[in-house]
């Protein structure tokens, strides 16, 4: 018989195994989707690619698999959901690097998209990832019941804009140097990171029941806060060279974080609880969410 230490390595690596598995699976999407560095206009091209592809966790794609597992959602559909959602995400990347925005010169370990080209093609390749998004999500057939189709261009442009990840964005910088409550800062990262990451469990499940939706939107809504607490947490515990990007950025730039308004313990027994809520919401479901309760484990347990 197994013992409990064994079974919980042997848990671990399984799904260490299904992430790689998927990870490997979305690069190769956004390979064959991205353009050709040859084609023209050949900077932008290459660009979107050095932007896109080779980096990041890919945490909202694999929260879309996970869902999508959960929901049996087509894989078709599926590998679309999680390529519009990655495409959003790094053009999101790119534009919040520039100096206009967060002013940031690494990203993913490598120079940013305006550090490695320059500003005005980091503008456009935000705008032709982001337009690249909505056109995988809207290419002929790929749904086989078009109402879902419909569905899943609004929750990915609603997630995007003002009322999602670029409303947040907004609040961000209008917040600079300001003292925030934690429950504005809660709402202002439910715009700028819960919406996209709420979008990527939606959009996996789109397949799925009234019931099935609910528990994964409310599963969503406490993951993606908790990833940006844990963000928080990172820019103070981490480094640069682990985390791929510049420590310490939030603090020197005068923004408010979990951590400045909560203090550290109380950020991580806030991630904590987060992790509790959205573990909960799963509770109905079993095994089939098993993907889903690891990869909010890993959300609230990574190290960059």
């Amino acid at each position: 018989m197994m013992n409990n230490s064994n079974s919980s390595e042997t848990a671990l690596l399984d799904f260490i195994a299904w992430a790689a598995s998927k990870q490997g699976r979305i690069e190769n999407v956004l390979n064959h989707t991205l353009p050709s560095a040859n084609s023209t206009p050949q900077t932008l091209n290459s660009a979107m690619r050095y932007s896109a592809l080779e980096g990041g966790k890919r945490v909202r794609a694999l929260l879309c698999y996970a869902a999508s597992e959960l929901c049996n959602t087509d894989a078709k559909v599926a590998d679309a959901a999680a390529c519009a959602v990655e495409l959003i995400h790094a053009y999101s990347l790119v534009h919040d690097d520039m100096p206009c925005m967060d002013d940031d010169d690494l990203r993913r370990g490598k120079p940013s998209c305006h550090k490695q080209y320059d500003d005005a093609t980091a503008l456009l390749v935000g705008d032709a990832l982001q337009s690249l998004a909505f056109e995988v999500l809207s290419q002929p057939q790929l749904c086989s019941q078009t109402n879902h189709q419909i569905s899943m261009l609004n929750i990915l442009a609603k997630a995007s804009g003002s009322t999602g990840m670029a409303g947040g964005q907004a609040i961000d910088l209008a917040s600079v140097g300001k003292t925030l409550s934690q429950t504005d800062l809660e709402q202002m990262h439910q715009l700028k990171t819960g919406a996209l990451i709420q979008a990527a469990v939606l959009l996996g499940g789109i397949n799925g029941e009234i019931e099935k939706t609910a528990a994964i939107s409310t599963y969503a809504k406490n993951i993606g806060l908790a990833f940006q607490v844990v963000d928080d947490i990172l820019d103070v515990e981490a480094d640069s060279s682990t985390l791929g990007k510049t420590a310490g950025k939030d603090a020197d730039s005068n923004k408010p974080t979990y951590v400045s308004i909560l203090g550290l313990a109380d950020a991580k027994l806030h991630a904590q609880q987060l992790y509790d809520n959205a573990i909960d919401a799963l509770t109905p479901f079993g095994e089939s969410a098993l993907r889903l309760r690891e990869l909010a484990g890993f959300i609230t347990q990574r190290r960059f």
